[in-house]
């Protein structure tokens, strides 16, 4: 469902853009696109004094989930520095850093408890991958009664068609979706 309005009480949330997932390729959007279309929203929302929540991943490598194709495989070991935060979001006190250790934004966060505690009604999602973080945290704040939007020019994946398959089937079911120039324009109504 193309965009249509903007809660009063909306929340930009920022997913994975950090050091470890700035590196390499994504499509269909370069990562320093959606880092500077995140930049630009993040400073809208602050600008109308509504909440920008950034969204980080981390893991210490001792994770263990369920059985998996990807089962039996050495544990992979992050670099020093993979889990912080990119620079261009870096730096603004005012906002909310959130610590996750599994796809979404939710499951085992205190995401939920931030919105609640600041009534709010909205989020719009920006950040990647696509097809995991981002997408996972759509069904989940779907599932706890938020209206969601995903920014579509502000996401990115690795692969060109498992971006599509998540903003052309899966989002129209959760959220709506538009450009970073259809939210600012929403932003200043």
């Amino acid at each position: 469902m193309p965009l249509t309005q903007l809660d009063t009480r909306s929340a930009l949330v920022v997913i994975d853009l950090q050091q470890g997932t700035a590196a390499g390729e994504k499509a269909p959007y370069p990562i320093n696109e959606v880092i500077s279309r995140t930049v630009i929203l993040a400073d809208a929302f602050r600008n109308r004094g509504l909440p920008v929540v950034l969204v980080r991943m981390t893991s210490d490598g001792s994770d263990t989930r369920g059985r998996t194709d990807m089962s039996g495989r050495a544990p992979h070991v992050f670099p020093d520095g993979w889990d912080q935060l990119v620079d261009e979001l870096s730096g603004h006190p005012e906002d909310i850093v959130v610590t996750k250790r599994n796809w979404g934004a939710f499951y085992g966060t205190d995401l939920d408890l931030h919105l609640r505690r600041r009534d709010i009604t909205q989020i719009v999602l920006t950040g990647v991958a696509t097809s995991l973080g981002v997408e996972s945290s759509a069904r989940a704040a779907h599932e706890h009664g938020y209206s969601v939007t995903v920014v579509a020019d502000a996401v990115t994946d690795i692969r060109p068609e498992t971006h599509a398959n998540s903003v052309e089937r899966i989002f129209p079911l959760l959220a709506e979706t538009g450009t970073t120039a259809d939210v600012l324009e929403l932003l200043t109504q």
